[in-house]
């Protein structure tokens, strides 16, 4: 009997050290990298405060919101400016504009940096390769109000490109104030500011590729393209993947900023989209509930669209977020 008892007594004891070792563990981790952990810390406050503390504000999409009453104050009103968002002339069309441009956007915003980074990758000239590179980061770093400014210089009714359609006895084209042309204008315009930035991920993926293996296919007489196409795309597929995703996941996000600047009366049929209503209907009408609704609504479709792609790319076998 005294055995046994023994026997229990060490058999608890080291269920409990067992229980015991994962929070050891991690004190030994936290105690062993300190200093990292204290550089985490800056970081989560400013996520913390930006990003998370604020989304208790959230509940105004319920409410009938007043400054006088404050958040909490203010009356429930339920899905009340849902349904008015729903029910309103207006929704399909700025639905379907946000679409048409993010859409267009996708189409064109993903392959374009990997065509450019395999492009980057297939220059041997160092030099060379990392002016050309520079050159196309530099439009990055240019503020969308002076991009819209040389938007406005080249595409404007009296711009460098109707003066060139005039010199050539072509009729001008109003770029800035139809809304067949401000999907095109928009998009374009992105592209060319972002293009170069977006193949710097693309690069690096690239850079891990072994470069026996390109030795290797050139001697089996495999050409370039055949290389790019068994070798390199495969290498980056999921990095590709994952940016694609990511992309999708804000599909309903059309950038405020260069819409709202480029929007005027004569475009407003397809330059309103989700990101300019919002703001209209929110800060200048002062309809804070219906604009946090809006917004709500806008958050919750972006992220149905991200689970979707994502759990298709777990079905095809590919990287997934999670």
């Amino acid at each position: 009997m005294v055995d046994k008892s023994l026997a229990s007594n060490q058999s608890k004891s080291q269920q409990k050290r067992h229980a015991n070792k994962p929070i050891n563990q991690l004190f030994y981790d936290i105690n062993k990298h300190k200093w990292l952990y204290a550089m985490l810390i800056v970081p989560i406050i400013f996520v913390v405060i930006w990003n998370y503390w604020p989304m208790y504000g959230i509940v105004i999409a319920f409410k009938d919101y007043s400054p006088a009453f404050g958040i909490w104050g203010s009356p429930w009103v339920g899905l009340k400016h849902f349904q008015r968002f729903f029910d309103s002339y207006f929704f399909v069309e700025i639905i379907g504009n946000t679409l048409r441009v993010s859409l267009y956007s996708l189409l064109v915003g993903i392959p374009l940096p990997i065509i450019l980074a395999l492009m980057f990758n297939e220059i041997k000239r160092k030099w060379f390769k990392s002016t050309v590179q520079t050159i196309s980061y530099i439009p990055n770093f240019i503020s969308v109000v002076v991009v819209i400014g040389m938007v406005t210089f080249f595409f404007s009714d009296q711009g460098s490109i109707n003066q060139i359609l005039s010199s050539l006895h072509m009729k001008p084209i109003d770029f800035l104030g139809s809304a067949k042309w401000f999907p095109h204008v928009y998009v374009w315009s992105g592209i060319w500011q972002g293009v170069g930035w977006g193949t710097l991920i693309y690069t690096a993926a690239m850079s891990g590729v072994p470069q026996d293996q390109y030795e290797a296919a050139y001697l089996e007489g495999a050409s370039r393209i055949q290389c790019i196409k068994n070798i390199t795309l495969p290498a980056i597929m999921p990095t590709i993947v994952i940016s694609a995703i990511l992309a999708t996941g804000s599909v309903m996000s059309v950038g405020f900023e260069k819409a709202y600047l480029l929007q005027n009366a004569s475009n407003l049929a397809s330059s309103e989209v989700l990101s300019t209503y919002t703001y209209k209907v929110g800060l200048i009408n002062g309809e804070y509930s219906f604009s946090a609704a809006v917004g709500l609504f806008n958050n919750i479709v972006n992220f149905v669209m991200l689970f979707i792609v994502n759990k298709a790319a777990q079905k095809t076998g590919e990287n997934s977020l999670w």
